[in-house]
This record gives C-alpha cells, structure tokens and sequence, in this order.
C-alpha cells in the first residue's frame, strides 16, 4: 500500500489545521483531518462551471464569484468554460498560503490568469461589497471557506440575501455537495430563486456511479444583455 505523504500544513485564518497531503499521486486538502477538497469532489467543482455557467457564454465581460480556491478544480473549469478575454473570475479564499501550495505541488495556469483576482472574505460581508456586479456565484458545500456556525453558506439565510442582492437580474448560483443538504431548496425559494436540481455522477469513469446533487438558483430569468 502507497504511503500518505503530509506536503504541507498551517493553521487555517477560520481555526484548525490546514492540510495537504498526497497519496498515490492525487492530492487531498484537509481541515483538522476532514477532507475536504480532492479526487472526491472533482467531479462536482467541474461539473458547476459547465453546467452553472453555460448561459454566460454570450456575456462579453462575465464576473464569476467562487467560494474557496480548493485545488483548483473549479476556477480551471470556469475559465475553460467562460474564454472571454474580458471575463473576470473573483475567488474568495482565505487561506493566502493555499495559491503556493498548488504552485509547488499542482502548478495550474489559472492561478496566473490575468482575469483571476483573490479577495479573502467568503461571508455575508463578501456578498455586500459586490452588489449587482456579479453574473454567478460557484459553491461546492464540501470545499468552500469554513462558514460561522459550521453549516455551509448556503443553508444562511443571511447570506443568501445577500448573494441574491449582489447578483445581477438572471444571475444564479451553482451549487454542489457530497450529499443531498435537507431543505436548501426550499431555503432558496423563499430567499427568491428559481431553483432547479440536477444530478452528477460522482466519478464519470465508475461503472456504477453514486450520483450528487447540483443545485441551479437563478434570480429571476436570464437574459443576455452582452455585458
């Protein structure tokens, strides 16, 4: 049996022990020993940009907010999904060692996109600052920035006003997890989303796959402004 090798660790801004190992040539991030980012949850971060962010496709300056850097799945998947060269993809991550770790360890183009920026704030507050400015906001309940009270962001009903303030008209949220969040769905609908689920196979290669849930809210009917 292959080893589990620790590459790195430091304490995380939201508390605990931050953690990237690696074993059988795949990385794995953890959070006081919980995974969190990894061959596990892959196909959901993936699945959020090609599915979540298709009806941006005719935007010209598209402005994409994701929750948590991870291991870089999601913002490589959104960029190859959304091309335009006056796209801008804002990921909030708190953990300001994380961009080196993959650089040392996974380098990905994206971390050096011109489009890319970083901001560290995930919370409410993240969502106020960015009124009406953004086209979609990408979440993967199991990889995003620890939020207050443990219970993924978008079961806060606080924050998600917010996220919905801070979304233009047609905007939505994509969101994904490891496994169906009781009630999220009704939680978006009174918050004002169109909410609609879809299913992903947990691993596309599997003969048999676990399927996930993919969450689409959307505020209010997209249209195309070209912007």
């Amino acid at each position: 049996m292959k080893p589990r090798v620790l590459l790195e660790q430091s304490p995380h801004p939201a508390g605990g022990l931050f953690t990237l190992h690696e074993h059988d040539g795949r990385l794995q991030l953890a959070l006081d020993g919980t995974p969190l980012a990894g061959p596990q949850t892959r196909s959901g971060e993936q699945a959020l940009a090609e599915i979540g962010l298709a009806p941006f496709r005719p935007v010209r300056q598209p402005v994409i907010w994701l929750a948590g850097l991870g291991l870089g799945t999601m913002l490589d998947a959104a960029i190859a999904a959304l091309p335009q060269k006056k796209g801008h993809f804002i990921v909030a991550e708190p953990h300001a060692e994380l961009r080196g770790w993959i650089r040392s360890h996974q380098p990905l183009a994206c971390l050096d996109d011109d489009r890319v920026s970083f901001e560290t704030d995930a919370g409410t507050a993240a969502m106020h600052r960015h009124a009406d400015g953004l086209h979609a906001i990408l979440l993967h309940a199991d990889t995003a920035p620890p939020h207050p009270g443990g219970t993924p962001a978008i079961m806060d009903p606080r924050w998600l006003a917010a996220a919905h303030q801070a979304l233009k008209d047609g905007g939505l949220i994509a969101f994904s997890s490891l496994k169906p969040l009781r009630g999220a769905e009704s939680l978006l609908r009174r918050n004002g989303f169109d909410t609609a689920i879809h299913e992903i196979p947990s691993s596309p290669q599997a003969r048999r796959p676990r399927m996930l849930p993919l969450y689409l809210a959307r505020k209010g009917k997209y249209t195309s402004q070209n912007r």
